[in-house]
């Protein structure tokens, strides 16, 4: 990721969609048909693979045949591809059995490489691996850098002794929470403020010792490997394994460090709020979603929903809410306010990390100059004699695209210098244009005030800061924008202090800093990838509405038919005017439709994490939530009160989370081939491959979410209302496994996170 030319690439891409030479479409309803998509990629038919599968081979919508690596596994949905018709579908499809495992094409397999509870250095190997990077340090060897994001509660709290090994004072804690959240006032949030509690009190102790050990399954780790005799990958142990953790620096002293204007508010030692005392030193890193990796070496963390963990708001002097603005809860569903107990600062949170995997002396740091929001993935443009460019999400309804640009400029983007450059820059914001143009908006103290209408919201409001109270407010009404606007004409005017302080605390509130701005409200993105190019593509997940929270522009963000609050996702890709990583303005457009293949889309639901493999071509992952997934869809897909079933709830037809090909040339390209699909309740995240494509890593995440172990086998079997891929509806018999034992797979075995290596038996690349 990140790079930004090919390399060891096995054949040529001949005309292929990196040609820059297209003439982009425009319309008001930027949607996905084939012939769109290769007019703005400059696509032309060429041959891709460097090996090919035999008959049945896959095919494109007009029936000719596609030459792929692999051929396309059976998913529960008929796709376009698989060149069948609708009475081989109905006849194909009417029973599905989903299987409790990673099922990859015939003549692929996968081993594992690390779960959840190995030993990692003096810590062990976290919760809800995300992210990954391979680093190679030699032939057949590298170091394994891999994010963990957060602690699923039904399976962490039902095997956490019989994995770890030890025990936690659960019932005594649940007890005293459920104590303090009847006493809690309407007014205030659930839980129990344990940092208000003296230091020997036991409940205390036992709410700190809970939480040390969540935290500790929270943060990042590197592990090395090496590809044994056998084709396999296996851990070395080496003393370069190592972790940094949601409590690093709590006891140790190894905190992490901090750049650019926000350590200014961090070393306050008086504000209008909560203060930590601890100046620009900063315990832990927490929820590490997805990431990135710099072409000089180091690895970037996103830390993504923290405002679970810690008060996301702040006053406007940027200083955070108090610690029991997110206490401590915890009951046998959910586990949440982790830092409370700590008094962890909320500002020092929601961050992105960059650290050095092969420096055992790196704790990490966390550069201001790139926004605190809940960001999602980070994808890097290092262009020698150009500003260096890093592209982010946050990933909530609403959510914007950033893009920060340092105020220096690249010599050899493989320099471990460049890092200095993070220090110093401007941070922007995405307005996208129904056009298919854009711009983007410095977030700087001069930038004018003109917040979005909550109209093109969906009706949904609109979250501003507010003023002087600090946090924020709904803006409800169109009429509100313009009040707002009256009273503040600059974002400098909503912050406080000096001119350094008052962009630090728009780098700390920079969601609702560039709502004020104007951002573009986007649907959830949770990837940016760059292309060999130096295009980026852009994962968003879901233009779902949320009535707290926020929702995706409804002039930019339409489904296939034009409708709004298209559940299925996109993905989108933008292109530099001039290619230029500092440019000021850009062209759009949607490259991927999720949905069913009647209904516009390409057979797949919210796109999540992206990569691509050495040869050019993407590669794509799912990410539907754990409690959709094989939710049962009733036959004329009406819910028993009568109403249509809901997008979100027509989930369940896509079954569990998946992994997806799509060519960017050839006779296939622009179409998704089901690659693979994960686990039960599981979340397929952070494929990586190594740079010969003969193995692609990936981490399985949360196996069990909802419904833990799977006991004794147990299953069910649900009716789903299909479709075939000409709109005849025919109705599906589904054998849906209840909870899961992977990567065990034996019964009644706890489900781990883990990563694994997938390869192809015998020789040859994945991809």
């Amino acid at each position: 990721m990140g790079h930004e030319k090919l390399v060891n690439s096995c054949a040529p891409l001949a005309e292929s969609w990196f040609s820059t030479s297209y003439s982009l479409p425009t319309s008001q309803n930027m949607t996905l048909n084939r012939r769109h998509f290769l007019l703005f990629l400059g696509a032309t038919v060429g041959t891709a693979a460097c090996s090919v599968l035999q008959q049945p081979q896959p095919q494109a919508p007009g029936g000719s045949a596609v030459k792929l690596v692999f051929q396309p596994i059976r998913g529960p949905m008929p796709l376009p591809t698989s060149g069948m018709t609708a009475a081989q579908q109905v006849a194909e499809f009417g029973n599905y059995e989903v299987v409790d495992d990673l099922v990859l094409p015939e003549g692929f397999a996968y081993h594992v490489i690390a779960s959840w509870g190995d030993r990692v250095g003096n810590s062990r190997f976290g919760y809800n691996n995300d992210y990954l990077s391979f680093l190679p340090t030699g032939k057949d060897e590298g170091l394994l850098a891999v994010n963990f994001e957060y602690i699923s509660a039904i399976p962490w709290l039902q095997t956490y002794e019989q994995v770890i090994g030890k025990s936690l004072p659960l019932k005594e804690v649940q007890a005293a929470v459920e104590k303090a959240v009847k006493a809690t006032k309407a007014d205030q949030p659930p839980g129990l403020n344990a940092f208000a509690l003296k230091n020997n009190d036991l409940i205390k102790a036992k709410i700190a010792q809970i939480c040390k050990e969540a935290l500790t399954d929270q943060g990042v780790g590197i592990i090395a490997i090496r590809r044994g005799a056998n084709g396999q990958w296996e851990r070395t142990n080496s003393p370069s394994d190592r972790r940094i953790t949601g409590i690093s620096g709590l006891e140790d002293g190894r905190y992490l460090k901090a750049t650019g204007p926000a350590v200014a508010i961090f070393r306050k030692t008086s504000g209008q709020g909560y203060i930590d005392k601890l100046g620009d030193k900063i315990i832990g890193t927490i929820q590490n979603c997805a990431g990135g990796t710099t072409p000089w070496g180091t690895v970037l963390s996103a830390e993504e929903n923290f405002q679970g963990q810690v008060s996301e708001l702040v006053y406007a002097d940027g200083t955070s809410f108090d610690p029991k603005e997110c206490p401590f809860r915890i009951t046998d569903e959910e586990l949440g306010g982790l830092g409370n107990v700590f008094g962890l600062a909320g500002n020092k949170y929601g961050w992105m990390v960059e650290y050095d995997p092969a420096n055992p002396e790196d704790t990490g740091t966390k550069h201001t100059w790139l926004g605190r929001y809940r960001h999602e993935a980070v994808g890097v443009r290092a262009v020698e004699g150009k500003p260096l460019a890093f592209y982010s999400g946050c990933d909530r309804q609403g959510g914007h695209l950033y893009k920060f640009v340092s105020q220096g400029t690249v010599t050899n983007p493989q320099d471990k210098a460049n890092s200095r450059l993070l220090s110093d820059g401007t941070l922007y914001a995405a307005q996208f244009n129904g056009d298919g143009t854009g711009r983007w908006i410095p977030l700087k103290t001069s930038t004018p005030v003109d917040p979005t209408p909550p109209t093109f919201l969906s009706g949904v409001m609109l979250l501003l800061p507010q003023r002087p109270e600090g946090g924020v407010f709904k803006a409800n009404e169109d009429e509100q924008i313009e009040a707002f606007k009256k009273k503040f004409k600059t974002l400098g005017d909503l912050y406080t202090g000096n001119e350094q302080e008052k962009q630090g605390a728009i780098l700390i509130d920079a969601h609702y800093a560039a709502n004020a701005a104007g951002a573009t409200c986007t649907a959830r993105p949770e990837d940016t990838d760059i292309g060999p190019d130096g295009s980026l593509f852009i994962a968003f997940t879901s233009g779902s509405i949320g009535k707290e929270t926020g929702s995706p522009d409804i002039r930019i963000f339409k489904g296939p038919d034009g409708n709004t609050a298209h559940e299925f996702g996109w993905i989108m890709r933008l292109v530099e005017d001039g290619n230029d990583p500092a440019a000021l303005s850009f062209r759009w457009e949607m490259a991927a439709t999720g949905g069913e293949p009647t209904s516009g889309g390409l057979g797949f639901a919210n796109p999540d994490n992206l990569a691509f493999d050495p040869r050019g071509n993407l590669w794509m992952v799912t990410d539907m939530s754990s409690n959709k997934v094989n939710q049962e869809v009733p036959q004329k897909r009406i819910e028993k009160s009568g109403e249509p079933v809901s997008q979100s709830n027509l989930r369940g037809i896509f079954g569990n989370n998946s992994i997806w090909y799509i060519p960017l040339s050839g006779e296939g390209a622009g179409q998704a081939f089901l690659f693979g699909m994960g686990p039960m309740e599981c979340e397929i995240t952070g494929p990586c491959f190594t740079p010969d494509a003969t193995t692609l890593f990936l981490a399985v995440q949360h196996p069990g979410e909802v419904n833990g172990i799977r006991k004794d086998m147990a299953a069910e079997t649900r009716q789903f209302a299909m479709r075939t891929t000409e709109d005849q509806e025919f109705l599906q018999t589904r054998k849906v496994p209840i909870g899961s034992n992977w990567p065990g797979k034996q019964p009644n075995t706890p489900p781990k996170p883990s990563i694994v290596a997938v390869y192809r038996q015998g020789k040859g690349t994945v991809a």
